[in-house]
């Protein structure tokens, strides 16, 4: 090999040696340039703010402050004051755990084309916060302020601003309802109910909830109108048709003439233990197109219909889907009431007489300690689980006041530890191979399934022909 191409080698091989010294004294001048940090690298209460806009993929979102906050592209957008604070919240005590000082390519920490870029200025100052990639090995991600320096932040600030604008308007809230004093309904079936503990217009002592029929105080099914209450509470008023409603609006959602009025009067009790009143006022109307959809449909097709409601004068319109319009339109007196033929405590019955088949029985309880011990003739310990619980299982498939025609299958007089409802008469009639007709107390009541009755019939043979 002549001198000149080794000169050539050597020089080669010292440029790559040169290259790779160049290379890790980079790396070594980079690794010195990231460093850990636990400062806080941005202090921006949120009360000084006077607007606020970001970019985050399609959406571009915008806000200014005048006595409260409002949507640039639309003032009457009711903007959620809270919403708002928990964004600027992010900046409030801005950290970091890492800084990477003077950076030159923002592109290598996604910042030269950020996910998200937010806007904030107060009376002084513009402040332009982007958000880079993630890192997924730190769990971080790169963000910068505008002050040549990268950081990796301890809270991505993306975990709030990923919002649209439907999660920033100011929802209607519906209350818990802990202390109801009434609740009334508009519609198709117009009545009140009224709360009352301790009332003796009811043999069980759990009935809190009354109504008026025919001149009558009536018990409810106390379940049921809890379970009600909570289906209003837990409504979901995130699907708004209309912040801003119109009257033409409202006639096109069928809430100018709602189909349903539902008014709880309620209390509250603040902190100071005083009870303050309020009254809820809750409107409900099928979708008119729904409506018109379930209404053509051929026999047997099944439909759903869902609906648009207001909470008393709001500005906004939600829709709701068609489990929860079932639920809310479920609000007449049948479906509120006791679906039992006996909703008694069976704790307090004392006796129960028994008509069947021309004969009479008669079983009868006294208390032992804390139990009661049933018996029949000379059998003084009875096993009365069964009975009860046939007793308990006629419940009504539906609701009626049709008269007897048929034949009595068993009748029963319920005696009760009650000073108001010494006892309770039940006739059970024969209807048709399905249903028997239950009246009580001289009054047609409900249809209950057959088997049913014949489960009762079976239970009082087994105990008087033991």
């Amino acid at each position: 090999m002549n001198r000149s191409k080794k000169l050539y080698i050597l020089l080669g091989t010292l440029a790559v040696a040169c290259a790779a010294t160049f290379a890790v004294m980079q790396m070594e001048e980079r690794k010195e340039q990231i460093k850990e940090t636990g400062e806080i690298i941005l202090e921006l209460p949120g009360e000084s703010v006077q607007s606020l806009s970001w970019q985050y993929k399609d959406e571009s979102l915008s806000f200014h402050k005048e006595e409260v906050w409002l949507y640039d592209a639309d003032e009457n957008f009711p903007v959620s004051e809270e919403k708002i604070h928990d964004l600027l919240e992010q900046f409030q005590a801005f950290g970091a755990a890492f800084i990477i000082e003077d950076v030159e390519d923002f592109g290598q920490y996604g910042l030269d084309e950020p996910v998200c870029t937010i806007h904030l200025s107060t009376r002084e100052q513009t402040y332009e916060i982007k958000l880079g990639n993630y890192s997924k090995m730190d769990s971080q991600r790169y963000v910068s302020i505008g002050d040549g320096n990268v950081y990796l932040v301890k809270h991505d600030p993306l975990d709030e601003y990923d919002a649209v604008l439907s999660d920033l308007i100011d929802h209607d809230e519906i209350p818990s309802f802990d202390h109801v004093a009434q609740i009334q309904f508009a519609g198709a079936e117009e009545y009140s109910i009224i709360y009352q503990e301790d009332s003796t217009d009811s043999y069980n002592a759990g009935d809190v909830y009354f109504t008026q029929r025919d001149g009558k105080t009536l018990p409810l099914d106390t379940s049921k109108v809890d379970s009600y209450l909570r289906d209003i509470t837990n409504l979901n008023l995130v699907d708004y048709v209309s912040y801003h409603v119109t009257d033409e609006e409202l006639q096109a959602y069928g809430l100018n003439a709602p189909e349903l009025t539902i008014t709880v009067d309620y209390t509250s009790e603040g902190e100071d233990g005083k009870e303050t009143e309020h009254t809820f006022v809750l409107y409900v109307s099928p979708d008119p197109e729904d409506r018109k959809a379930a209404e053509e449909a051929e026999e047997g097709e099944e439909t759903e219909i869902s609906a648009y409601i207001r909470v008393d004068e709001s500005p906004i319109v939600y829709k709701v889907s068609s489990g929860s319009y079932k639920k809310l339109a479920a609000a007449s007196y049948n479906d509120l009431r006791h679906p039992e033929v006996i909703w008694a405590d069976f704790s307090d019955i004392r006796q129960i007489d028994i008509s069947l088949e021309g004969n009479q029985y008669t079983l009868t309880s006294k208390k032992d300690g804390n139990e009661f011990i049933w018996s029949y003739q000379d059998n003084d310990e009875l096993e009365i689980s069964n009975l009860q619980s046939s007793l308990q299982n006629m419940t009504a498939e539906e609701f009626t006041d049709e008269q007897p025609t048929q034949k009595e299958e068993i009748g029963l007089t319920i005696h009760l530890d009650n000073e108001n409802f010494p006892q309770v008469q039940i006739q059970l009639y024969r209807y048709d191979g399905n249903c028997c007709l239950a009246v009580v107390d001289g009054e047609s009541v409900s249809l209950v399934e057959r088997t049913a009755v014949v489960d009762l019939m079976e239970e009082v043979y087994a105990i008087v022909l033991d």
